[in-house]
C-alpha cells in the first residue's frame, strides 16, 4: 500500500492537528483541518497557524488538490477559505453536513443560509474515492460525534476527526444535535476493521493524564488493543453506556458558540454590516 508523506501542525490553543498530506512522486497535495487562529477575548481572528502550512507547502514545492474537513468543527474556525485563496485546492466535507447546517441555520437565525452543503467545493459520501497525485483515497462515513464525519483513508493512513483519540484518551462525545453513541460505536468498528498496521491521525490531542506529550498519530492495532474506551474488549451496549455517562459531565467547547455559525459557513466569516464590522452571534439560552 502507499505511502503518503504526512507533516503534522498542532495548534496549542485550540489542542487541534491539522496536516499536510503529499504523494512523494508528484508533490500533489492535501491540507486536512486547517485552523484560523481566533480570540475570544478580543474577537479577533489572525492567521498564524494557516500560515504555517502554507509556507511549508511553498517551500517543498507541493501543489495543493484538496482542502479537506473531517467534520464542522466545534472547537476552532476553519482556515479553509483562507488556505484556498492563497494555494488553490478544493474545500470537502462528508455529504452529511446539511444536517448540521439547519440546526445552526435555526439556533443562529440565519436565514439565508444554504443547507445543501454547497459552500463546499465537494460532497463526499461514504465510499467515495479520489486522488492525491497518484495515491489513492477513500471516504468512510464516521457519524457519531457529528452526523457529517468523514474519515479520510489515504494510503496506508487513516485521518478519523473527532472520532478517535489517543488509546489513552478514549473517543469522542456524542452530546452535539445529531450526535449518537450507538452510531460512533459502529463507526470506530469500521475504522477498527481497517488492516491493523494502518497509521491513525487525530484531530486533538489534550494529552491524558500519565503523560507528558502530546501525541497524534496511533494504529488501527494499538486502538484495537489499547483504547480505553473502545478495545476489543468492549460491545456496543458497555461503550454506549460508558460514553452518555461522561458526556453527561462535560461542559461546551471553549470555542463551540462561534466556531460552529463560521464553520456551518465552510469557514466564510459572516458579511460586514453598514459599518464595515463583522459579527458572531452568541444565542441566549438556547444551546
Amino acid at each position: 500500500m502507499s505511502q503518503p508523506d504526512i507533516k503534522a501542525f498542532f495548534d496549542n490553543a485550540t489542542f487541534t492537528v491539522s496536516y499536510v498530506v503529499s504523494d512523494p512522486g508528484t508533490r500533489r497535495a492535501a491540507i486536512i483541518d486547517p485552523v484560523l487562529d481566533y480570540d475570544p477575548n478580543s474577537g479577533r481572528t489572525a492567521t498564524r497557524s494557516a500560515d504555517e502550512m502554507i509556507a511549508f507547502v511553498e517551500g517543498a514545492g507541493l501543489g495543493v488538490d484538496w482542502i479537506l474537513e473531517t467534520h464542522v468543527h466545534a472547537d476552532h474556525l476553519s482556515g479553509a477559505p483562507y488556505v484556498r485563496e492563497r494555494v488553490g485546492g478544493k474545500t470537502a466535507i462528508g455529504a452529511a453536513v446539511g444536517e448540521v447546517q439547519r440546526v445552526f441555520r435555526d439556533i443562529f437565525n440565519i436565514p439565508g443560509l444554504a443547507t445543501d452543503g454547497s459552500q463546499f467545493d465537494h460532497l463526499f459520501k461514504d465510499g467515495d474515492s479520489f486522488s492525491i497525485g497518484d495515491l489513492d483515497a477513500s471516504v468512510i462515513a464516521t457519524p457519531g460525534h457529528t452526523p457529517a464525519c468523514v474519515t479520510y483513508a489515504i494510503g496506508d493512513a487513516a485521518f478519523v476527526g473527532d472520532t478517535l483519540f489517543m488509546p489513552d484518551f478514549g473517543t469522542a462525545r456524542t452530546d452535539f444535535p445529531g450526535g449518537s453513541a450507538a452510531q460512533l460505536y459502529a463507526s470506530i468498528r469500521s475504522i477498527l476493521s481497517l488492516p491493523e498496521d494502518t497509521r491513525l491521525f487525530m484531530c486533538h490531542d489534550y494529552m491524558a493524564p500519565g503523560r507528558d506529550q502530546y501525541a497524534w498519530e496511533t494504529t488501527v492495532r494499538e486502538q484495537r488493543d489499547s483504547n480505553i474506551h473502545i478495545n476489543e474488549n468492549v460491545g456496543e451496549e458497555a461503550f454506549v453506556a460508558t460514553r452518555e455517562g461522561r458526556d453527561s459531565e462535560l461542559g461546551m467547547p471553549r470555542l463551540l458558540l462561534p466556531a460552529i455559525q463560521v464553520n456551518v459557513r465552510a469557514g466564510g466569516l459572516p458579511d460586514p454590516e453598514d459599518n464595515g464590522i463583522r459579527y458572531l452571534k452568541i444565542p441566549l439560552d438556547a444551546v
